[in-house]
C-alpha cells in the first residue's frame, strides 16, 4: 500500500519524488555523520574507565574504520551484483545491532567487536549512497543532489554533537539519585546512552527504504527494460527524455560491456580512478576527522574548560552543516572544478592559522575562528566534491567498483590519520599537526587545478562518452 501511494505520488510530481528519494538515501549519511562523530563524546569516559593508553585510544577510535574498510571492500561488487536497494537495506541493518550491541557491552573486546561493525555500516552507506542518489539523479540536478549526501552527514555530526552534550548534562544533573538499566545507560556509564541515540535513525533509515525504487541504470544494465523507463518516467520531465536517457544508458552499458576491474585498469579510466583517489585521500588528509573525532581532546589540550568542550564543539558542528549549503547553492552553476580550487586553497589557510594559534597558545573563540573557517572551506569543495566527482566521472558497469575503490581509500587514509593522530599529537605537537593538514589542502588545490576537469549539467552517460577526449586533452 505504501508502495503504491509513493509510486503515485512519483507520477504527480516529479520533483517532489526526486528529493523524497534522496532524502531518504541521504539518511545513509545522517547515520555516517553520526556513527563518526558520537565517539568524540565517548573517548574520554571510555579512555578513563578503562585505563587506555595513547595507542589503545587510537585503536578504540580507528576500530571502526577498519569495518568501514571492510564494508566498502564488499559493497561495490555486491550492488552490482544484487542491487543498491539491497545493499543500502544491509547497511542500515548493521547500523541498528551495533547501535544496540554497542550500548549493552559490558567487556572492552565486545565494544570492540560492534565498532567494527558500526564501521561497515558506515562503509556501506559511504559507497552505496551517494552512488544510488547519482544514478536517479537528473544531470541538471545531480551535484546538488548528491551534496545532499554530505548534508546528511553533517547533520548527522551535529546531532551526534547535540545528543552528546544533552546526555553529559542530564548524567551531571541526574548523579546518584536512581538505579536500573537506564540509569546505567544515561547516568553511570552515559556513553553508553550515546551510542544508542542512533537506534532512532537507523529504524527509521531500514522502515523507509521499502517504498524507494531500485536504480534505473542498474535495471536497465541487467536487461529489466520495462522497470527501468518506469523509474525514468517519474526522474524526467516528459516520457520521451525518459525514452531518450534509457536508449543512452544501453548504449554506453553495450560499449563497456566488458567491465569490471580489467577494464577500470585500463587508460583512460586508470587515469580516472587515480585522480579520484588523490583527491578522496588528500581530503581526509586534511584533518577533518581529526577535528570530528578527537574536538574535545584538542580544544582540551588547547586550555578549553573541559565542561565546555562539547558545548565548543556543538558549534563547529553547526558551522559544518551550515557552510554544506554553499555547496548545494553553488555546486550546479559555478561548476564542482571552481569550487573545489577556492575551497582547498583557504582551507590550507585556515589550518596554517589554527596551527599558529596552537604555537602561540591562543585558546577559546580565537581558536575556534580558524577551525571554524577551515570547516567552511571545506564543507563546500573538499567535503563534499569528492563524492559528486567520484560518483558522475566512471560509466556505469564499473561505477559501483570505482566507487567502492574511492571510498575504500577515503576508510584507509582516515584510519592511518586517526590511528597516528594521538602520536602525532603528542609527538610533533599539535601545532606542527595542523601545519602537515595545511600542506596536504595545498598539495590537493595544485593536484585539482593541473587534473580535476569540469562535469557541471552533464548527463552521466555524455559525460562516459566525453572521458577519452578530456584525459587525453
Amino acid at each position: 500500500m505504501l508502495i503504491q501511494i509513493f509510486h503515485v505520488m512519483g507520477n504527480s510530481n516529479t520533483r517532489l519524488f526526486i528529493t523524497t528519494v534522496t532524502l531518504i538515501a541521504a539518511l545513509g549519511g545522517l547515520l555516517f555523520g553520526f556513527d563518526i562523530a558520537v565517539i568524540s563524546g565517548i573517548i574520554l569516559p571510555v579512555k578513563t574507565q578503562y585505563q587506555l593508553t595513547a595507542s589503545q585510544e587510537g585503536w578504540f577510535v580507528s576500530c571502526a574504520l577498519l569495518g568501514c574498510i571492510a564494508g566498502v571492500a564488499i559493497s561495490g561488487t555486491l550492488s552490482d551484483r544484487i542491487g543498491r536497494k539491497k545493499v543500502l537495506a544491509l547497511a542500515a541493518f548493521l547500523f541498528l545491532v551495533s547501535a544496540i550491541g554497542f550500548a549493552v557491552s559490558t567487556t572492552y573486546p565486545l565494544l570492540i567487536f560492534f565498532r567494527v561493525l558500526a564501521g561497515m555500516g558506515v562503509g556501506v552507506a559511504s559507497n552505496i549512497s551517494p552512488l544510488y542518489i547519482s544514478e536517479l539523479a537528473p544531470a541538471s540536478r545531480r551535484g546538488r543532489l548528491v551534496t545532499f549526501y554530505q548534508l546528511a552527514i553533517t547533520i548527522g555530526i551535529m546531532v551526534a554533537y547535540c545528543s552528546n552534550l544533552a546526555i553529559q548534562r542530564y548524567a551531571a544533573a541526574a548523579g546518584d539519585t536512581s538505579g536500573g538499566w537506564l540509569h546505567w545507560l544515561f547516568v553511570t556509564e552515559y556513553w553508553r546512552g550515546m551510542f544508542l541515540v542512533g537506534v532512532v535513525p537507523a529504524a527509521a533509515f531500514f522502515a523507509l527504504l521499502a517504498i524507494v525504487p531500485e536504480s534505473p541504470r542498474w535495471l536497465a544494465r541487467f536487461g529489466r527494460q520495462t522497470e527501468a523507463l518506469h523509474i525514468l518516467e517519474k526522474i524526467n520531465s516528459s516520457k520521451e527524455e525518459a525514452a531518450h536517457e534509457l536508449k543512452a544508458i544501453q548504449a554506453v552499458a553495450t560499449d563497456q560491456a566488458n567491465g569490471g576491474l580489467r577494464a577500470l585498469l585500463q587508460p583512460p579510466l586508470l587515469h580516472l580512478l587515480v585522480m579520484a583517489c588523490v583527491l578522496t585521500a588528500f581530503s581526509q588528509f586534511s584533518g577533518i576527522n581529526a577535528v570530528i573525532y578527537y574536538g574535545p581532546t584538542i580544544l582540551r589540550s588547547s586550555g578549553v574548560v573541559a565542561n565546555d568542550t562539547l558545548l565548543y564543539q556543538v558549534m563547529l558542528g553547526a558551522a559544518n552543516m551550515l557552510f554544506t549549503f554553499v555547496a548545494i547553492w553553488k555546486v550546479d552553476s559555478l561548476g564542482r572544478r571552481p569550487l573545489y580550487l577556492t575551497g582547498s586553497i583557504c582551507a590550507a589557510a585556515a589550518l596554517t592559522l589554527t596551527g599558529i594559534c596552537f604555537l602561540l597558545k591562543i585558546t577559546g573563540w580565537p581558536l575556534l575562528i580558524p577551525i571554524t573557517f577551515f570547516l567552511l572551506f571545506f564543507a563546500f569543495s573538499l567535503g563534499p566534491l569528492k563524492f559528486v566527482i567520484a560518483t558522475e566521472i566512471f560509466p556505469t558497469p564499473v561505477r559501483g567498483l570505482a566507487l567502492s575503490i574511492c571510498i575504500l581509500v577515503m576508510w584507509i587514509s582516515d584510519w592511518l590519520l586517526n590511528l597516528l593522530f594521538p602520536v602525532m599529537r603528542e609527538g610533533m605537537g599539535i601545532a606542527a599537526t595542523f601545519f602537515l593538514f595545511a600542506g596536504c589542502c595545498l598539495f590537493s588545490f595544485f593536484y585539482a587545478k593541473k587534473y580535476l576537469f569540469e562535469t557541471k549539467g552533464q548527463s552521466l552517460e555524455n559525460i562516459t562518452i566525453k572521458e577519452k577526449t578530456i584525459i587525453h586533452h
